[in-house]
């Protein structure tokens, strides 16, 4: 089996314990040699200062190639081409550019009256800068307001029309439902490279509630199992061994790359990489 590339995701600390956990985290996964990492940005671009604060720790002491995420949420097309000046002048080349959830206590989606009013539109502002690599989301479950899981792809080419570079999907549990969708993508003329998101279970209840929000598809068999495996107190060995098949299953299968969301708890994630066989560089050992 060959070695895919890998990529973290993190989120920006918002407490004193949130930060000694981002950099636990970093410390433990910095030294697999991840292709990128990237930093999200809050719901409503809440954490917009923290975000632009941890990419800048992420280059300057660790020298790690860093993705800002950025909203069309809550700002104007000028400020929020403002921040990814910002990002650019803190050395970040590149971003993952999405629409963004509604702000908390709103239903849906409004874009800001001088504001971006889709991905679409700010994949092309970030385009015409020449700044960065583009990297957008993707879905192989059906988004939970697209029409279709069509009116998924559809989205994801224009993403691509508009300068996107890669994509990076919602996680999933079923490999064949990624396939699926690749296949759809390709049909439609996508060319661009297509990376499997995969978050590892923490918490299965947790996952449950989330995936629901999202419309992220759970095979009926993971609640039996994880219930039985609460009973043994085995669940880490079971949510390892689920995530490590599924990247198994996708290498096979041709992928290249891998993007784990590491929710700022790593041993998951760094146990899912030393089952494939990843192991720490020897230059970035010290870092461990």
């Amino acid at each position: 089996m060959s070695q895919p590339n890998i990529s973290f995701e993190f989120f920006p600390p918002q407490s004193l314990d949130a930060s000694f956990r981002l950099w636990d985290s970093v410390q433990m996964l910095a030294p697999l040699d991840p292709n990128f990492v990237s930093v999200t940005y809050g719901a409503g671009g809440s954490t917009r200062n923290l975000t632009l604060e941890a990419l800048k720790t992420l280059i300057r002491h660790y020298g790690l190639n860093v993705a800002g995420h950025l909203t069309c949420v809550n700002a104007s097309k000028s400020e929020t081409l403002e921040i990814a000046k910002s990002y650019a002048a803190a050395g970040v080349r590149e971003i993952v550019a999405l629409r963004g959830d509604a702000p908390k206590g709103a239903d849906q989606f409004a874009p800001h009256p001088d504001g971006f009013a889709s991905s679409v539109e700010l994949v092309a502002a970030l385009a015409e800068t020449g700044d960065f690599h583009i990297r957008v989301g993707a879905y192989p479950d059906q988004h939970p307001e697209a029409a279709s899981e069509t009116a998924d792809v559809d989205m994801l080419k224009r993403k691509f029309d508009a300068g996107a570079d890669s994509a990076i999907t919602q996680y999933f549990y079923d490999v064949e439902a990624f396939l699926r969708f690749r296949d759809r993508a390709e049909a439609a003329g996508i060319t661009g490279k297509i990376i499997p998101g995969i978050l590892p279970i923490e918490d299965w209840d947790g996952v449950k509630r989330f995936s629901k929000r999202c419309n992220a598809t759970l095979p009926a068999w993971m609640d039996d199992a994880f219930s039985k495996a609460k009973r043994d107190n085995v669940e880490e060995l079971l949510a390892i061994s689920i995530s490590t098949e599924i990247c198994s299953d996708l290498i096979d299968e041709g992928v290249e790359d891998l993007h784990f969301y590491t929710l700022n708890r790593p041993h998951l994630t760094r146990q899912i990489c030393k089952a494939l066989g990843i192991e720490p560089s020897n230059a970035l050992k010290k870092v461990a």
